[in-house]
């Protein structure tokens, strides 16, 4: 069952039909999260094309998803400072082309890839505490919580299973935090605890999973937790330097408590 170009749903059509519920509206629902969004532009030809780079030479959807996970993960650099007020700025096209971004458009890539690759492909979404940021970020954010922090779920071998972009091994390095693997079988979410036992990463808060990015959700998420003058002064700073990103997370030092 290797990439279709022409038509990846149709990769999908054993997985289903060899799926424990054969409901019809299970089976709706699975097609909905194989279908290209404006955001989710798994129809994109840089997308497409990616996603024959990666997989071409894989049969197995697991291993298919273990693959675009790993690709993600560590190809597109994790940077907190990217625009984020625009739909453009979560399109999984132009992620791909920026090569860094935070968790959010990287799900939002992961996502159309493997609907590219014909596997049902979701983004959920949770607030989060991360305990080992940078200072300079906390002071950037006011605040150690993540709102809105965007992951995957695949539909493998009948079930959805979450997948994690968001932080490249680099970065898990330099923050004493083994990168976060995926298996495809096991749900992989964020360590609660780094390798030197100290807390890494609380999860808060769920809203559940989406077809597409709520662009305008999220936006407005961050004007409540943050606050509107923050979020305006980000905005403006993002106009005035066309879209390039505000700081340079990779130099920041790692906050420890």
């Amino acid at each position: 069952m290797g990439y279709n170009k022409d038509n990846p749903r149709k990769k999908t059509e054993n997985l289903i039909n060899d799926s424990k519920s054969g409901e019809d509206r299970m089976e709706s629902d699975l097609f909905r999260y194989l279908a290209p969004t404006a955001i989710i532009d798994s129809d994109h030809q840089s997308i497409r094309n990616y996603a024959r780079e990666l997989t071409s030479e894989i049969g197995d959807p697991v291993e298919m998803a273990v693959t675009l996970y790993l690709a993600v993960r560590d190809n597109i650099l994790y940077d907190p400072y990217s625009p984020f007020y625009l739909p453009e700025h979560y399109r999984a096209s132009y992620v791909l082309n920026r090569g860094r971004s935070f968790c959010i458009p990287k799900a939002s890539l992961l996502c159309a890839l493997g609907r590219a690759c014909g596997i049902p492909s979701r983004v959920g979404f949770a607030d989060v505490r991360n305990h080992l940021a940078t200072k300079q970020l906390i002071d950037f954010l006011g605040s150690a919580l993540f709102v809105y922090h965007g992951f995957v779920e695949f539909y493998l071998e009948g079930r959805w299973i979450k997948a994690t972009p968001a932080f490249n091994r680099s970065l898990c390095l330099k923050h004493k935090v083994p990168p976060l693997e995926f298996n495809g079988r096991d749900d992989s979410i964020f360590q609660p605890y780094n390798s030197e036992n100290q807390k890494f990463m609380e999860y808060v808060r769920f809203y559940g999973v989406y077809e597409d990015i709520p662009v305008g959700e999220i936006v407005a998420g961050w004007r409540k937790a943050y606050g509107e003058t923050r979020i305006n002064q980000w905005i403006k700073t993002f106009e005035e330097r066309g879209g390039q990103s505000i700081r340079n997370f990779d130099r920041e030092d790692v906050l420890k408590e």
